[in-house]
């Protein structure tokens, strides 16, 4: 069997969701906008069941696949989903002082993904999971 081409193109594929990202979220840099990528997939990762967890991740391209799933304590609690500005000030609080996330990285970050993946596999994922979760990918 041939090496699929999601996995041969994923390095390439990377690069273009993560100037996408970039240039949404007004961040000047490669590194500032994979830490900010890095702190929204972490805090959505937190408010899921680690089935859930890894449901959602096989809806998302290789490598942002690996990020979400890189570093994960499963023995830590479900969090519930709040207010986006609970969850922003979340997703700014990793690596706080190299993190220029901007108050609207949630949007920027929803926004780029959505140009990345298999839209109609992301919503039906989406739909399976918690409340708010939908919410938390609304661009």
């Amino acid at each position: 069997m041939p090496i699929p081409m999601e996995l041969q193109h994923a390095s390439d594929d990377f690069e273009r969701f993560l100037a996408d990202a970039r240039d949404g979220s007004g961040l000047a840099t490669r590194n500032q906008t994979y830490t900010m990528v890095e702190g929204v997939l972490r805090t959505f990762r937190r408010r899921l069941a680690v089935q859930q967890a890894l449901n959602f991740a096989d809806a998302l391209p290789p490598i942002l696949r690996a990020i979400f799933v890189s570093r994960w304590d499963i023995s830590e609690p479900v969090l519930p989903f709040a207010d986006r500005a609970t969850l922003t000030r979340e997703v700014q609080g990793l690596r706080q002082h190299h993190n220029f996330a901007p108050d609207n990285c949630l949007v920027e970050v929803a926004r780029a993904l959505r140009r990345h993946v298999d839209a109609g596999a992301f919503d039906r994922v989406l739909a399976t999971l918690p409340d708010g979760a939908a919410d938390y990918w609304r661009a």
